[in-house]
């Protein structure tokens, strides 16, 4: 909502601002069908062009992040953290091989099931379970673990950042495009040179609104865009860093209290659930 209302800002401001000042909205409502056509057009195709089909549907997924916003919240970190508490706690008293029931099937899981959000997150219950199928196969160095997990993480990370990477290239290319649209427009006001001044006047400004739209669009939007998609993207992954922090401090032989102190310590401090916030959620977990 506040990038909506955020937009809406920005753009009263720049037209505002013009009618304002005396400038006559007719000109602009001419030459904006027409110079949107020729920028926006170029601008789809480039980004055809460098990022393929598969990739621009990532993108435009992703664009749905920019209006929502991160999808995990205060609550849900602390599901997350009361789940794996009662996975590392039952690794912890009762051996790796007791997880088997919860981790080979998760959807029967009496455990999962109490948290339908990480059920329904794939990627999420697939990091959980694999890497704790991993410590029941004797894979349970910690360094080994941290490390083939840092790996998978951040490969994620810069799969789900191409989206924002696309963004930021379309918003250098198009004052680029606007220019573009603007030589053609004198291009056009040249073939018409016998004309009087009036009408070469209204000609050359319309030309001008190339630039115009070109500078706005990559500075006012799309760039502003891009940058939000990346933010959310990177606070999402802390997500994934939690669970992280959790089983390699378990691996290391620590206690669940503190193994799931350390995954707390990952969640970004505006959602960081306090200490008795948690342990009153733990508790629920051990007592169901």
């Amino acid at each position: 909502m506040l990038t909506i209302g955020a937009l809406v800002f920005l753009l009263f401001c720049v037209f505002g601002s013009f009618l304002a000042s005396g400038g006559s909205i007719v000109a602009l409502a001419e030459a904006l069908p027409f110079e949107m056509w020729t920028i926006g057009g170029a601008a789809a195709g480039s980004f055809l062009m460098a990022n393929g089909m598969r990739a621009t549907k990532h993108t435009l997924s992703g664009c749905s992040k920019i209006m929502k916003g991160p999808a995990f919240k205060k609550a849900d970190y602390i599901d997350l953290l009361s789940l794996l508490f009662f996975l590392v706690r039952l690794a912890s008293t009762k051996g790796a091989m007791a997880l088997e029931p919860h981790i080979e099937k998760p959807q029967e899981s009496a455990a999962f099931q109490q948290f339908p959000r990480i059920l329904a997150n794939h990627f999420a219950k697939a990091v959980i379970c694999d890497y704790l199928r991993m410590v029941g196969m004797n894979a349970d160095d910690p360094n080994q673990i941290e490390d083939v997990m840092a790996r998978e993480l951040k490969k994620t990370l810069n799969e789900e950042l191409h989206g924002a990477l696309a963004l930021q290239s379309m918003a250098d290319g198009l004052p680029a495009l606007g220019i573009v649209a603007a030589v053609l427009g004198v291009i056009k006001t040249m073939g018409h040179i016998d004309q009087p001044p009036s009408v070469l006047g209204a000609m050359i400004g319309g030309a001008l609104c190339g630039t115009f739209l070109g500078v706005l669009l990559a500075y006012g939007m799309v760039g502003p865009f891009a940058s939000r998609l990346k933010s959310i993207v990177e606070e999402e992954a802390k997500y994934y860093e939690v669970v992280r922090a959790v089983l390699v401090t378990h691996l290391h032989g620590n206690a669940p209290q503190v193994s799931i102190e350390s995954g707390r310590k990952m969640v970004p401090t505006h959602l960081m659930p306090s200490f008795q916030e948690l342990e009153e959620a733990v508790q629920t977990v051990k007592m169901a």
